[in-house]
Parts: C-alpha cells; sequence; structure tokens
C-alpha cells in the first residue's frame, strides 16, 4: 500500500518557535483529505545525572496552565538548526547553568507524530560543574533542583511529573541501566 501523499501545502501561521501548515493530501485508497500539521524545530532534551540523583526544572507551561517538573529540553531560538550534541549542552547550560564533561546520546523521541513534525536527541550528561543558568525570557519564573531515582519514579506515580518526553526519557535511561 502506497503512504499519503501530499497534494500541496499552505502555510496557516508562523511564529519564532513553530508554523503551523494545511496540506491538502491523497490517501492510499485514492481519496483526498486535509492534514494539520505543526513543523518545530529538532529539541534536545538533557538528563543531568550526578551518581543517583537527577536534575530537573520547573515551570509553568502556558499551555496547560500548570507549572510541570521536567528534564531540560528545548529548540535554539529562531528555529536555528544546531547539531543535536550542541544544542544538548546549549539547553543544560541555559536551563541549568550545568556543564558536562559527557553527554551520551540515549535516544530519538517523536513529540506528537500525529500532528507534529518535531522530533527530539534524548543525552545523558555527567562529569557535571556548576556555573550560571543562561534562561530565555519566558524561562524566568523556572526554577530546578536535584531528585534521587527513586523520588523521579515517585513524581511520575503521583502526577507532579506528567511531561511524555520526560517520562520516556527516564525510560531510555532505566533501560541504558539494564532495569
Amino acid at each position: 500500500m502506497r503512504p499519503i501523499e501530499r497534494m500541496s501545502s499552505r502555510e496557516v501561521y508562523r511564529n519564532s518557535w513553530m508554523t503551523v501548515r494545511e496540506d491538502a493530501i491523497r490517501r492510499p485508497d485514492g481519496s483526498h483529505g486535509i492534514y494539520g500539521v505543526i513543523d518545530k524545530p529538532t529539541y534536545a532534551l538533557v538528563v543531568a545525572r550526578d551518581g543517583d540523583r537527577f536534575h530537573l526544572v520547573e515551570q509553568f507551561r502556558y499551555p496547560i496552565g500548570l507549572r510541570r517538573w521536567e528534564f531540560p529540553q528545548g529548540t535554539a531560538p529562531d528555529r536555528v538548526d544546531l547539531a543535536p550534541l550542541e544544542l544538548a549542552a546549549r539547553e543544560l547550560r541555559e536551563e541549568t547553568g550545568l556543564r558536562a564533561d559527557s553527554l551520551v546520546r540515549l535516544g530519538q523521541l517523536d513529540v506528537a507524530p500525529g500532528m507534529s513534525s518535531q522530533r527530539g536527541w534524548v543525552f545523558l550528561a555527567t562529569g557535571l560543574t556548576q556555573g550560571e543558568h543562561e534562561r530565555e525570557h519566558e524561562e524566568q519564573d523556572m526554577h530546578s533542583a536535584w531528585f534521587t531515582g527513586a523520588q523521579i519514579e515517585q513524581m511520575i506515580r503521583d502526577g507532579a511529573i506528567t511531561d511524555a518526553q520526560t517520562i520516556a526519557a527516564w525510560t531510555m535511561v532505566r533501560l541504558a541501566e539494564g532495569r
């Protein structure tokens, strides 16, 4: 069976972080339809580890109207395309002030493949040193803290951590450990 084919595309909206487009499509059976797509650049998520301590950030997430704990993650401003390793180091430094001697790629995640083209890389950061954070204006209410693995798992169970990328990255960490 052939895949869905894009017949035409039009940009509906654009800002510094994303583009929304509407595609006219032809399905495998030949019928026509539309598909709305949110295009966002690749992001990096960084699991900063110091022994059994892991660094999380908490911030207000405007789209859901709630504060949430998550691993540091993000894209470069103005949709700049950075190499995943460079982006990971940048996000870690920006949100936490941490610098890592080692950044190991654990895997890749698709954010919401039914509506978004965005993909992300997950990195494990070790050999950490503390410096000053370099947060963006939207991150001014962000704060960060260290948690044990047991605390993170309890926060997931309790609903204190609900960010899908953070939960998936945690799974990648545990799989890398052989758990």
